[in-house]
This record gives C-alpha cells, sequence and structure tokens, in this order.
C-alpha cells in the first residue's frame, strides 16, 4: 500500500475514534441525577470528592480551563451547597474547594448512575466484544495519557 492510503485509513480511523469518544462520552453525560448544576460543574465536584480538596489554580490546570471559568464553575457548587471554600491549613494564603456531604453524596449518585448504564451495555456483549472493549479501554489511555 502507497503513503496515500495509510493517510487515508488513518485520516477515517481519527474520525471514527473521534465519532465513538464523542458519542459515548455525550451519552454517558446524559446518565446524571437531575438538578441544574451543568456537566462542568459535575465534573468538578466528583474531582474533589474523589481525590480531596484542590486549589482553582490546580482545577483549572487539569480541565485545562481559564481560572475565570473555573471559578464560575466553583461558584455554582459552592452557591448550590455542594462545595465549599477553606483556608489551606499548610498555607494560610491559599484556598482549597472541597466537597460538603451534600455535594459528596450527589458525586457518589452521577458515579453510580453513569457506572449503573455502563455496566447495563457491558452485560449486553459477547466476551469477545468485551475484550476487544477492554483492549481499546487500555489504548486510549495511553493517548490520553501520552504514553506511546
Amino acid at each position: 500500500m502507497g503513503a496515500s492510503s495509510s493517510q487515508g485509513s488513518d485520516a477515517e480511523l481519527v474520525l471514527a475514534v473521534k465519532r465513538a469518544v464523542s458519542r459515548f462520552y455525550t451519552r454517558m453525560r446524559s446518565e446524571r441525577p437531575p438538578g441544574d448544576l451543568g456537566d462542568g460543574a459535575l465534573e468538578v465536584l466528583a474531582r474533589v470528592e474523589k481525590y480531596g480538596p484542590h486549589t482553582l489554580t490546580e482545577l483549572s490546570d487539569f480541565y485545562r480551563v481559564t481560572p475565570a471559568s473555573m471559578s464560575q464553575s466553583v461558584n455554582r457548587l459552592t452557591s448550590s451547597g455542594y462545595a465549599e471554600r477553606d483556608r489551606d491549613p499548610s498555607d494560610g494564603r491559599r484556598v482549597l474547594i472541597a466537597a460538603t456531604e451534600a455535594g459528596a453524596r450527589l458525586s457518589v449518585d452521577a458515579r453510580g448512575r453513569r457506572d449503573a448504564w455502563i455496566s447495563a451495555q457491558l452485560e449486553a456483549l459477547d466476551e469477545t466484544d468485551r475484550e476487544v472493549l477492554e483492549r481499546a479501554s487500555e489504548l486510549l489511555l495511553r493517548m490520553a495519557d501520552g504514553r506511546e
């Protein structure tokens, strides 16, 4: 095969991977608890619930958004009672964002709903397809982490 054939199939694979990941992510995000929190705020809440308090800068860097954009998500969470701002005990100049009890419950519920949806989809697959997804998951993680 020539280089142009390989480039054409690479372009098709790029499109196929983007389409599949995007549709899966969109569908998974629809499995969420009722409420008016946006997906961005729910993701931030899940991060601080699962991994502990973060600074606004840490959250902005992790999600690759501006501090102003992250501040809006954090403000939405704090005004809804799902997160709180506290002084860092080791450095009083820093402010940490942490999940409240209500926020932790909401985050666990959202994760449970999504996990249940994914489990139901996996149960409908045969063993061969499940093995393919396991391998694809490993590859997608490797790509996302920038590992070769």
